[in-house]
């Protein structure tokens, strides 16, 4: 990776933050606060132990959404670093689906309008998935503000050697989607991803642009 006046390269670790007992369940949860599982948080320490996540000390920025789940999951992985918080990171808005699960569902005609949507009209009182990728994608570009302000703070321009950037960004499989379906490119659901899993992704920082570079799926 190298850096130049208007131009970085970075390894992004998207991470979807652990299990909760909602999620086990396969519920919609999106503006409800809820901690780790105590299975949740076993797991990410045996994939901790697997060494699939970064070494916290080669991360110079860990960006982690406001949401318990993943401020949890985040201070497991990297107790040493500080985290940035991104308030757009945040998981979507299900409105009135919020807690409930397929089995839940089943009969309710907004939920069937809403699957013949190919998942593209707003949920009933929440978000719409547009509406959704355009605050990650503002969310993004703080994060991006704050990388550039680190690389002209601390990288090399004159000496001719080259320093990495690595950063990590705890996250919510939502937040994932809408990264990588709107800089990288393929369909939205393309990018689903497991608890606890995420992908490993070079991203291009160019004056105001950002552009998913390459996003390979890592973890699980």
């Amino acid at each position: 990776m190298y850096y130049a006046e208007s131009e970085n390269q970075i390894e992004v670790y998207l991470i979807r933050h652990g299990a909760t007992n909602a999620n086990r369940e396969h519920r919609y949860l999106g503006r409800t606060e809820e901690p780790l599982s105590e299975e949740g948080r076993e797991e990410l320490k045996a994939f901790q132990r697997q060494g699939i996540y970064p070494d916290p000390a080669s991360l110079q920025a860990l960006f982690v959404s406001p949401m318990e789940r993943c401020r949890e999951t985040a201070e497991l992985l990297f107790r040493d670093c500080e985290q940035h918080i991104i308030p757009e990171f945040r998981e979507m808005d299900f409105g009135l689906f919020e807690g409930k699960n397929y089995q839940d569902l089943q009969g309710d005609a907004r939920y069937q309008t809403w699957i013949d949507s190919n998942g593209t009209i707003p949920f009933p009182e929440g978000e719409s998935r547009a509406e959704f990728i355009d605050r990650v994608c503002a969310g993004m570009e703080n994060a991006a503000d704050y990388l550039r302000n680190y690389a002209q703070s601390n990288m090399c321009r004159d000496c001719g050697s080259d320093r990495e950037v690595t950063v990590a960004a705890v996250v919510h499989g939502g937040t994932i989607m809408a990264l990588l379906s709107h800089y990288g490119g393929g369909d939205y659901y393309d990018y689903q991803v497991e608890n606890a899993g995420g992908f490993t992704c070079r991203i291009l920082i160019a004056g105001e642009q950002i552009r998913f570079v390459t996003q390979e799926r890592g973890f699980r």
